[in-house]
C-alpha cells in the first residue's frame, strides 16, 4: 500500500502544503516596463518549436505546483469517494483499449461505469458513467500532479468546473474519477470533426469557460489555472463547458503582492509572453490564454500549426493585424461556418480577443469583464447570411433584373469559394 506518511499525502489530508519553494516579490522589485514587450520579442517567444514549455519531468517536478488555494483552511472539502484499484479496473473493463477517451502527458483517460451509491463497478450502460484518469507510473512527477488535482477539485465547486467524484491511491497507482462529459473536448469539435461547430454553440462554450475562469480568479484567494486551452475545455450533452485538468493550477498572489514567481509550465501558443519570459504569474496570464482560445473558436485554426505557411503558423501573430482592422475582421472567421455567424458577434469577439491579447497584462480585462461582454452575444440573430440576402434583394430591386435570376446565382448552395470571399469582404465594410 501507499505510504500515507509522505509529505504529499499529508498535504492532501490537511488541504494545505508547507513545502512550496516558490518565491514572491513585492511590486517595487518589478520595473513597470518589464511586463511590456514589442511585437518582435513576443513573436520569438510564441513561435517556439516545441509544444511544451518545459520537458514534463522538469516542469512538473517543481514543488511550486503543490500550492492549493489557502481557503482550504476554512472550506469544507467535498466528500470524495476513495476507490480501490480493482474497482476501477473492473469499472473500465480492465482498462480495455476501446474504452480510452483521450491521452495526455499524464496518461490515459478511460470510460467506465460505477454504481450510483458507492464505489462498486457497474455493468456498461448502467449506473453512473465516469471518466477515469490513470496517471503514468513515473514516480514523484505523476504523484505531485495527482495531489494538486485532488486538492483543487476536491474543494472548488462550480457548474463550469468538471466534477471530481473520487480517487485511488494504491501502491504505485494514482487514478482520478470524474463525471463523464458526453461531448468530449472543445479541441475535438473545432479541429477533428468534419461538421463545423455552430456559431451559437461556440458562443455558449466561450461563456461557460469564461465563467469557470472568473470563478477561479474571483475568490478571496484567487486560483490561476495556468493551462487554459481547448483540450482542457470539456462539454456535456448540452454544450455546457467545464474546465478540467487542474494539475498545473496554482494559488494566486495575496495581499499587496502583484504576482507569483514560479517555474514556467503550460503549452506553447497559449502561454502569456510575460509569463514565459519572466516566470511572473498573475490572473492576467489566464486572460491571455483565454484570448488565444477565443481566436481558435473564431477562426477554426490551432494556436500553433506547423502545417501552415510560415507567416500563419502562430495564430496570434497571424491574426493580430486583422483584429486591429475592422474592415478585415470577416477574413478571420472559420470558413467552414460560411455565412452562418453573427456579424455583431464576430465584431465583439474580435475586439475582446484583441483586449485579452494585449502585450501589457495590466491592460487586459478581468474575466468578470469578459463574461459581461460575452453574455450580451447569446441572442444575436444578425446572421451574415441574412445580411447577404438583404443586400441581394436591394440590388435586385435597383437593377430590376428578372425575378429569381440573382437569388439563384448567388444562393449559398451555388456560390463558389471565390464568391464567398467577395461576400465576406462586402459584409466587413
Amino acid at each position: 500500500m501507499a505510504d500515507n506518511n509522505c509529505d504529499c499525502w499529508t498535504f492532501l489530508k490537511r488541504g494545505v502544503c508547507n513545502s512550496s519553494s516558490s518565491t514572491t516579490h513585492s511590486a517595487n522589485t518589478i520595473p513597470r516596463t518589464s511586463l511590456v514587450y514589442d511585437a518582435a520579442t513576443e513573436t520569438r517567444c510564441l513561435n517556439a518549436s516545441n509544444r511544451e514549455l518545459f520537458p514534463p519531468n522538469e516542469a512538473r517536478l517543481s514543488s511550486d505546483n503543490l500550492d492549493p488555494p489557502t481557503s482550504t483552511k476554512t472550506k469544507s472539502p467535498r466528500q470524495l469517494l476513495q476507490f480501490t484499484f480493482q474497482e476501477l479496473k473492473s469499472a473500465t473493463g480492465n482498462f480495455r483499449p476501446d474504452s480510452i477517451l483521450g491521452e495526455g502527458g499524464f496518461g490515459y483517460v478511460f470510460k467506465g461505469w460505477i454504481e450510483e451509491n458507492g464505489t462498486a463497478p457497474a455493468k456498461p450502460g448502467s449506473g453512473i458513467t465516469v471518466a477515469v484518469k490513470s496517471l503514468k507510473l513515473d514516480g514523484l512527477q505523476g504523484h505531485r500532479e495527482w495531489v494538486v488535482e485532488v486538492a483543487f477539485l476536491g474543494q472548488l465547486h462550480h457548474p463550469n468546473l468538471v466534477k471530481l467524484i473520487g480517487y485511488c491511491i494504491e501502491e504505485d497507482h494514482r487514478l482520478l474519477v470524474y463525471e463523464f462529459m458526453t461531448r468530449g473536448s472543445l479541441e475535438n469539435h473545432l479541429f477533428r470533426r468534419t461538421i463545423p461547430l455552430p456559431w451559437s454553440n461556440r458562443i455558449k462554450i466561450t461563456i461557460g469557460a469564461a465563467k469557470g475562469l472568473a470563478f477561479l480568479h474571483g475568490g478571496p484567494e484567487p486560483v490561476i489555472y495556468r493551462d487554459f486551452k481547448t483540450s482542457n475545455i470539456l462539454l456535456d450533452s448540452e454544450y455546457n463547458a467545464k474546465l478540467s485538468d487542474f494539475g498545473l493550477a496554482k494559488a494566486g498572489p495575496q495581499g499587496d503582492k502583484t504576482h507569483v514567481s514560479t517555474r514556467v509550465v503550460g503549452t506553447y501558443g497559449y502561454a502569456a509572453p510575460e509569463y514565459v519570459m519572466t516566470g511572473h504569474l498573475t490572473s492576467k496570464s489566464d486572460v491571455y490564454s483565454f484570448g488565444v482560445v477565443l481566436l481558435e473558436i473564431l477562426t477554426g485554426r490551432r494556436s500553433m500549426d506547423k502545417k501552415r505557411p510560415s507567416g500563419e503558423q502562430n495564430l496570434v501573430t497571424w491574426a493580430r493585424p486583422y483584429l486591429a482592422d475592422k474592415r478585415k475582421l470577416c477574413q478571420l472567421v472559420d470558413p467552414r461556418l460560411e455565412l452562418n455567424y453573427s456579424l455583431k458577434g464576430v465584431l465583439k469577439v474580435s475586439q475582446l480577443a484583441y483586449s485579452c491579447l494585449h502585450r501589457d497584462p495590466k491592460a487586459r480585462p478581468t474575466m468578470d469583464e469578459v463574461v459581461k461582454v460575452l453574455s450580451q452575444l447569446q441572442d444575436l440573430n444578425d446572421l451574415a447570411i441574412l445580411s447577404h440576402h438583404s443586400r441581394l434583394s436591394q440590388q435586385g430591386r435597383r437593377k430590376k433584373k428578372p425575378e429569381g435570376s440573382k437569388s439563384t446565382k448567388d444562393s449559398p448552395l451555388n456560390i463558389g469559394k471565390h464568391r464567398k470571399d467577395e461576400i465576406k469582404l462586402q459584409l466587413c465594410k
